[in-house]
């Protein structure tokens, strides 16, 4: 349920309607917009009485949210969450390039890759450190030196750094990380989810190869109710029939996601396609559907990478695709 307050309640009025509310065993939510302000009312709210708190003078109007998620659900926050990492903007009509390899191989390759992929207009630099692989005999990244490697080369580039976390354990080596992501293969790890809403840092959180849009939403949702708003939505492809791709990338994803939550969304082509030369058009597909931004895969010699070589591009290859991306959006924040 979300209560709409009129423009011009006074914080007095507010506050005495907020206890009268939390007398009820409800929690309540404030949204502070820039003409209004809502009040998001989070439990159990079927027996809280409607025309009680209509009655009050500073109601403008009571509405029930019948989705199960409240706290990312564009009703609760009628306006779009902005995330900013370090200066750069994301969502709100303000779009980011994510660019980087799929594992973080050694020093020398993350820093000559961040230096490639800033020069072409990327805005943060990824890096897988801790890998999840289908096979336990696949390489499984540097783990704690592949962070350290990334924060080697943001000193040198000054690019915020995303990198993947796979256990709540880890969370203390993430300490220094920009923007922590969660895996597809995470999405539901309902644990680690519940830790990371008690920090104070982006989410970059991928969409499971199953999942449904409310499971979806419902996980970022997860880490909201901890306290952690700043969450990205990541559509990066789902599994389907469909054995010409890796995944089948749900273009639908992206406006749906936009009309039922206020959370930035980003696409990832790069998964969703695992072909270099689909990229492109995915890329153009996804700008063209509202995305807020795109991670893309880049590797220095994806011939000899020690994952996902296949799908990632070379500096040279992400410059043309830079070029096009550029002729859609503008890199200062709005889509052409």
């Amino acid at each position: 349920m979300v209560v709409i307050l009129k423009q011009k309640a006074k914080k007095e009025e507010i506050l005495t309607l907020i206890q009268w509310i939390k007398a009820q065993g409800i929690d309540v939510h404030i949204v502070e917009g820039t003409s209004t302000t809502i009040l998001g009312l989070i439990g159990d709210t079927s027996l809280v009485d409607e025309d009680a708190i209509k009655a009050n003078d500073i109601v403008a109007n009571v509405r029930r949210i019948s989705e199960p998620f409240k706290a990312a659900n564009r009703k609760f926050h009628p306006n779009d969450t902005i995330v900013d990492v370090c200066g750069k903007k994301i969502g709100g009509g303000n779009f980011q390039v994510i660019a980087g390899p799929c594992s973080v191989e050694s020093r020398e390759q993350i820093n000559k890759i961040a230096k490639d992929v800033q020069a072409s207009g990327a805005g943060l630099l990824r890096g897988g450190a801790f890998k999840p692989r289908t096979s336990p005999y696949a390489f499984q990244g540097l783990r704690a030196e592949g962070i350290e490697f990334l924060i080697d080369a943001r000193k040198t580039t000054g690019m915020p750094i995303v990198t993947e976390i796979m256990s709540a354990a880890h969370i203390e080596l993430f300490k220094d990380v920009d923007i922590i992501q969660v895996g597809a293969r995470n999405m539901q790890n309902f644990e680690l989810l519940k830790a990371l809403g008690t920090l104070n840092k982006p989410i970059l959180l991928k969409r499971g190869l199953a999942n449904t849009i409310e499971e979806f939403l419902m996980s970022a949702e997860y880490i909201m109710a901890g306290g952690n708003e700043n969450i990205i939505l990541c559509e990066r492809g789902i599994r389907t029939f469909e054995t010409a791709t890796r995944n089948t990338l749900d273009i639908s994803a992206i406006p749906l996601l936009k009309q039922l939550s206020h959370l930035p969304v980003v696409v990832d082509p790069s998964h969703a396609a695992g072909i270099t030369s689909l990229v492109e058009p995915l890329s153009k597909a996804a700008i063209a559907a509202g995305a807020d931004g795109l991670i893309i895969e880049v590797h220095n010699d994806p011939k000899h990478a020690l994952s996902d070589g296949a799908q990632s591009l070379t500096p040279e290859q992400f410059d043309h695709v830079m070029n096009s991306v550029k002729r859609m959006v503008d890199f200062e924040g709005k889509t052409l």
